[in-house]
């Protein structure tokens, strides 16, 4: 479960392509009439109109990545990873590496065939010039290898939009190819190449090589989540025995190196790294049949959850599919056939719940047409997988339940206890359905602040820490539609303990009653009292461990209700902005720039020393290039590069800065093109330190020489000769590149974000003006957002709030209870098997893996309560 989508705040923006999104609530019905244009009563031609590629993917984004938010964000990265992992799945690539740069541009690189570069025939002529394949591949919207069998047997990516669509919306993006003997590159600005594919220097390697920076006009947030990108790149590793994925995240220095022989058989005891397990070794499954390749490894621990985790073509189908069904039909199946046979179970047939209590199970099939719901793949459709999914599980799992009795008793005998305990649960049920209906009062708790209304889809029930909280927020609360429901002390730990236990618990009948839907497998979303069930807890560090408790109640007996998207967690704003008796709330650092730069946007003039003057639109534009630059900017420096000293490299033809850095010895030079290095290496005896470890892993590879241990050390003589050097691409340069093109335009350079001597010089370069009394000087273009922002913030009264705790009921009202300021965060499903990993982590009996987590996150904590 994750906090994703925007907050549902007056500020969201929500995508037009993500259900899951939040929009604003309770906006005031003549501001939404008003809010949409009135439709022409002609109805012509003129009012349709056709988009390029282009344009379909940057105005709709969430058609092929989902949502322009976090998800979407990430989206792009496994678009290009995917490609790279098709190379090794087609047993062209072994090693693929992904980093995250400083500026947030992302690069991905394989030792795979490499991208064909020669014209392609087909799409020249339909273009009417000369296309690369290359530029086809990244411009050229259901172009690519895997429509039919020739380049891929299996892949993830299926439509030809992948790679494309991640050019589409980059501010900027790089491919680099190695094949025959040379590198060829081109360079794209959002979606369009700006120049032809260019030969490079000479090279023994293969491979892609991908680079793009998300662009800042189509997403909300262009910053990369470590754990995410961390968490799908291992899981990679584990669907691929053999391949070695690294990654490295440049802004922390954190990554890793992964590389699982053994597989999904891995996997599983990763997933069970944290639970007692019943039986030693990891069960394993594989086969193929009909050109469907399938790979299954399971275990059972002492665990009351059922955690499978299903893939297709390496594709994570959160939503199962037609494999799913077939296992877990075979599962059932097989485990009661065993049971009767050995007169385990007499009379008695185990359901497929009890049977998968405690499982861990990884489910990997390759499918050469595998059917998915959307771009985005989340269930697999094809009917034909589920018999041969069940088939092969059937057969196998019956002979190792044979080969192993003793597991194959401990198996049985463990469904056996989870479904009496599910027949103890039943009848703690059944006190509980004592509600007349949805929305009546019989067998409420007697603590419940209920609300006045009626109709269910207005209703919210807030679940509020502590007595005296409650107090403050049912002072506070809107009584018509708004409940509450103060808890006392911590709930039970509903991951661990029987489900019997939990509704032992009096909170937790509190909450099974007053919410009104039922749990487990009987509940019935239908039946709830409350169209929103929010989350209310203090910011400190109690706070917070009754909030995973209430979360971790929820997935385990609640399911359908957070999947549904009926639970959320309450978040105060970060700022409360006042101007004179208006006031209005910020969620985010971000947000509060961009708004205090918009306000002081407004009647701000900016004028050069040689009578320059820019404002309206064109003063929005500078600004908005400034600060497309401003991070990028930061990044280069502190790598330990001058933005005056690099100015001084400048193309004046081009007005380009050299991103490519070579050093060697205690020299370091700089260059614009890849050409340009190659001509420097050859010239001057150098080889770079990649090439060289290339050039020595062949070589031991054909037996032509022995790993020496010495760096320098290659098995050709020639190589021994050359000075090592080595090659670094300042991906901050592209954007600084990329934002000085949009300055252009507007008469300024690079020169102008560099401080100037102005010795004895009494005119100031720049000056902002707000009215002609109100004016102040500025050295360089870099103070230009600061001031702008700091005329913004004049008249305002901003405050950070600190969080839920101690707030009186006037402020609970205002902060959080206000559907017209409240921020509230969706809790959301999107991947169940993560949020079982981190519950077991988390909430589970070994203490062990939850010391390494806290430990490796200890840097990341922010506001500690100690």
């Amino acid at each position: 479960m994750s906090d994703v989508p925007p907050p549902e705040s007056s500020s969201s923006t929500p995508s037009d392509a993500d259900p899951a999104a939040q929009t604003p609530e309770n906006t005031p019905q003549a501001a939404q009439v008003s809010s949409v244009p009135a439709a022409n009563e002609e109805y012509t031609d003129e009012d349709l109109q056709h988009l390029s590629d282009l344009d379909h993917v940057r105005k709709r984004p969430g058609m092929y990545i989902g949502d322009t938010y976090n998800r979407g964000l990430h989206h792009l990265v496994y678009e290009v990873v995917d490609n790279s992992i098709d190379e090794a799945m087609a047993g062209f690539a072994s090693k693929v590496a992904v980093a995250v740069h400083t500026d947030g541009s992302v690069t991905v690189e394989d030792d795979g065939r490499g991208i064909p570069v020669t014209p392609h025939k087909e799409l020249s002529e339909e273009l009417g010039r000369e296309v690369s394949t290359l530029e086809g591949v990244m411009t050229v919207l259901k172009f690519g290898g895997k429509f039919e069998k020739g380049a891929y047997q299996t892949s993830g990516g299926l439509h030809g939009v992948g790679v494309t669509v991640v050019n589409f919306l980059s501010q900027w993006a790089e491919a680099e190819v190695s094949r025959d003997g040379f590198t060829w590159s081109q360079e794209y600005e959002r979606g369009v190449a700006t120049g032809p594919i260019k030969k490079g220097r000479s090279t023994s390697k293969s491979g892609t090589k991908t680079t793009f920076k998300a662009d800042g006009q189509i997403f909300s947030a262009t910053k990369y989540n470590f754990d995410t990108l961390n968490k799908r790149l291992q899981e990679l590793a584990f669907l691929n025995s053999g391949v070695r994925i690294t990654f490295l995240d440049e802004r922390n220095g954190e990554g890793g190196d992964y590389q699982y022989e053994r597989g999904i058989t891995e996997f599983v005891e990763h997933l069970n790294r944290a639970s007692d397990t019943l039986h030693s070794d990891v069960i394993t499954i594989t086969g193929e049949r009909e050109g469907c390749q399938f790979e299954i490894a399971l275990q059972y621990s002492t665990e009351y959850t059922e955690n499978v985790q299903s893939y297709v073509n390496n594709i994570h189908t959160i939503e199962g599919g037609t494999h799913v069904s077939g296992f877990r039909t075979a599962l059932t199946r097989t485990l009661n056939n065993y049971g009767k046979k050995e007169n385990l179970l007499k009379n008695q047939t185990l359901s497929g719940d009890d049977i998968r209590e405690g499982i861990t199970a990884v489910i990997s099939v390759r499918v050469p047409n595998p059917q998915f719901e959307g771009q985005t793949k989340t269930k697999l459709g094809n009917s034909e997988v589920d018999g041969i999914v069940s088939g092969g599980v059937g057969e196998q799992l019956a002979k190792y339940l044979e080969e192993n009795p003793r597991v194959a008793k401990a198996i049985v005998r463990k469904g056996m206890l989870a479904s009496e305990a599910r027949e103890a649960a039943r009848k703690a049920k059944d006190l509980l359905r004592k509600r007349k209906d949805a929305l009546g009062g019989g067998g409420l708790p007697g603590k419940l602040r209920d609300c006045i209304s009626k109709v269910m889809e207005r209703c919210e029930l807030y679940l509020v820490e502590g007595d005296s909280a409650g107090g403050s927020a049912e002072g506070g609360r809107m009584r018509d539609y708004q409940a509450i429901l103060p808890l006392r002390g911590k709930i039970i730990n509903a991951y661990k303990s029987r489900e019997d236990k939990v509704l032992a618990n009096e909170e937790v009948r509190s909450m099974i009653q007053a919410i009104g839907t039922g749990i487990g497998a009987d509940q019935d979303v239908s039946k709830r009292r409350y169209n929103k069930v929010v989350i209310m807890t203090d910011a400190d560090v109690d706070g917070s461990h009754i909030r995973t408790l209430l979360l971790c109640f929820f997935y385990r007996q609640m399911y359908q209700l957070v999947a549904d998207g009926h639970v959320y967690v309450a978040q105060p704003p970060l700022f409360r902005v006042v101007h004179g008796r208006s006031k209005h709330y910020v969620q985010t650092d971000e947000e509060m720039k961009s708004q205090l730069l918009e306000r002081g946007l407004k009647d701000t003039v900016f004028e050069a020393e040689d009578g320059r003057r820019v404002d309206g639109d064109q003063m929005r534009a500078l600004c908005e290039a400034l600060a497309s630059m401003e991070d990028a900017i930061l990044a280069l420096e502190r790598r330990g590069v001058s933005l005056r000293a690099h100015a001084m490299r400048l193309d004046p033809v081009s007005n380009r800065l050299p991103p490519l850095l070579l050093t060697y010895g205690n020299e370091e030079h700089w260059f614009h093109e890849a050409e340009q290095v190659e001509t420097h290496l050859n010239e001057n005896n150098l080889i770079l330190d990649d090439e060289n470890d290339a050039a020595a892993e062949e070589a031991e590879q054909n037996g032509e020489a022995e790993a020496t241990g010495d760096e320098e050390a290659t098995g050709d003589e020639e190589a021994d000769s050359k000075v090592i050097a080595h090659l670094t691409e300042l991906h901050e340069v592209r954007t600084l590149n990329s934002g000085l093109k949009e300055l252009s335009p507007l008469g300024f350079a690079l020169e102008d974000l560099i401080p100037a001597d102005r010795t004895g010089m009494t005119t100031p370069r720049f000056e902002i003006i707000r009215g002609e009394d109100n004016r102040r000087p500025m050295n360089d273009l870099r103070d230009l957002l600061p001031e702008v922002r700091a005329a913004g913030e004049k008249g305002l009264q901003v405050t950070r709030f600190k969080g839920l705790g101690e707030m009186n009921a006037e402020e609970l009202r205002e902060t959080t209870l206000d559907p017209d300021n409240r921020t509230l965060i969706k809790v959301n499903m999107k991947d169940a098997g993560a949020a079982d990993e981190m519950f077991r982590l988390l909430m589970g009996d070994k203490v062990e893996p939850r010391r390494e987590f806290i430990e490796k996150h200890a840097l990341d904590v922010r506001n500690l309560d100690v």
